[in-house]
């Protein structure tokens, strides 16, 4: 059984045998050759010598000293070959996995933010009618170029017109309504004066006694009466002006949107939406002319997560990429920040401001916003998956002395896909396995191989 194991040792010690026997039997045939033909001339020559029986000893014993070599020249082999083969397979049992690790490095300096965003104008204004009316002229269509103050539809609105003409009669007549009370009001003083003189002259003729009490205060009472004529004349002066106010308050209100009947643009910029045509009916405040935006300078919305919230700060460098104009970035700035998050996104507003002198960008565009920045302290980097989820939350198998497995509890930041960002629960340089599989328990000793020695032929 043991020679059935080792290849080779079996036929050695056999065909030693065969040799041992073979002799033997050519001795036997020999002795009896001689106990038949004695009268053979080399039985002749022998039957003289007859051997000893130390010689027959000796004989075997050569026999079994030949038969114990051959036996060990095939069994020593055979034991050294079976201790070689029993020593690897507990070599092999006792080995150490295998696994593949590498040391924890940082991020670099370079913060790379590249969010998405919608273009919009820096300024856009819908234009709606401020007077009631038909459309007479249009002077500009979408696309045009205008620039502030520029004329862009005339209404033609008769009404306002005919408003205008009864207001300014409606302010004739409170003029003439005011010099009428002025009038008035200078009859009273009047009035009152003689009231005053004659009051005065009775008052003093009573105390003479040239006249009776009760005619005194009768010239008394109209002196009073007369006092209030002159208030009540000087508050009807008041009111008058009032309405006069009125009135041309009404005149210049109807004026001013005479002066609507022709739309102007408010400011430098493209005309981007026109709704109306020669001869369509407009009402003030409801009818939308024209749509007004201003794209020398756009600007970009974006939504920053709060692991960047506190790198992204007004006057930093930004980069734009829209997919129609492949290869090509336009610079920006960013322009103001909410410094507020959002509850429910845990994102921070910002604001970036692009120029457009060339006018490649349009209002709308779906961009990529680069918002890379330097940072001070970057943070640690690992594969994704190196990460273990548990139950018990996210862990990593650090190596630790003695090439003893340690899962280690870790805080994830932001995920890159194939790489992670590593809060807390690692130091720079600590050793991981990027992907543990069963090698993920607590305690077991591996055997460290970079990820070059793992690859077959280095």
């Amino acid at each position: 059984m043991m020679q059935g194991n080792i290849p080779g040792g079996g036929r050695e010690l056999e065909t030693v045998e065969e040799r041992l026997r073979r002799e033997n039997e050519s001795l036997r045939h020999q002795l009896e050759a001689l106990r038949v033909n004695p009268e053979s001339p080399r039985a002749a020559q022998e039957k003289h010598w007859q051997p000893s029986g130390r010689t027959i000893w000796a004989i075997v014993l050569l026999l079994a000293m030949l038969l114990v070599i051959a036996f060990l020249a095939g069994y020593i082999p055979l034991q050294k070959r079976r201790a070689l083969i029993v020593s690897e397979a507990t070599e092999r049992n006792e080995a150490l996995p295998r696994a593949e690790v590498l040391r924890v490095t940082r991020s670099t300096h370079s913060s790379e933010l590249e969010l998405p965003g919608s273009i919009q104008a820096l300024t856009e204004a819908p234009l709606l009618a401020r007077a009631d009316g038909y459309i007479k002229r249009r002077m500009v269509d979408i696309g045009d170029r205008v620039k502030a103050g520029q004329p862009l539809a005339e209404i033609e609105a008769p009404e306002l017109d005919e408003q205008v003409n009864q207001s300014k009669a409606t302010l004739e007549q409170a003029r003439a309504a005011l010099e009428s009370a002025i009038a008035n009001h200078e009859q009273g003083k009047a009035n009152l004066e003689l009231a005053q003189a004659t009051a005065t002259r009775w008052s003093n003729l009573v105390k003479r006694g040239v006249v009776s009490k009760q005619d005194n205060d009768l010239h008394q009472t109209e002196y009073q009466a007369q006092i209030a004529n002159v208030r009540s004349l000087e508050k009807a002066i008041a009111a008058q002006r009032s309405n006069v106010a009125a009135a041309e308050a009404n005149l210049a209100r109807l004026k001013e949107m005479s002066n609507y009947r022709t739309v102007r643009a408010p400011f430098d910029g493209v005309i981007t939406q026109r709704n109306v045509d020669i001869g369509a009916l407009v009402s003030t405040g409801s009818t939308l002319l024209f749509r007004v935006a201003q794209t020398e300078t756009l600007r970009i919305y974006v939504n920053v997560p709060q692991s960047h919230a506190s790198s992204v700060r007004p006057g930093q460098t930004a980069r734009l990429r829209v997919s129609n104009l492949p290869g090509r970035a336009f610079a920006g700035s960013v322009a103001r920040t909410a410094n507020s998050l959002d509850p429910g996104s845990r994102t921070m507003l910002v604001e970036v401001h692009v120029p457009n002198h060339d006018g490649a960008l349009f209002p709308g565009m779906y961009a990529q916003v680069d918002l890379s920045s330097d940072r001070r302290n970057p943070p640690l980097l690992i594969p994704s998956d190196a990460l273990v989820v548990l139950p018990e939350g996210t862990e990593v198998a650090k190596l630790g002395s003695g090439n003893e497995v340690h899962l280690q509890r870790v805080e994830v930041g932001r995920d890159y896909g194939d790489r992670l960002e590593i809060l807390d629960g690692l130091h720079d340089g600590d050793i991981i396995i990027p992907n543990p599989g069963d090698l993920a328990r607590e305690g077991v000793r591996v055997e460290p191989i970079s990820p070059k020695q793992s690859q077959p032929g280095k």
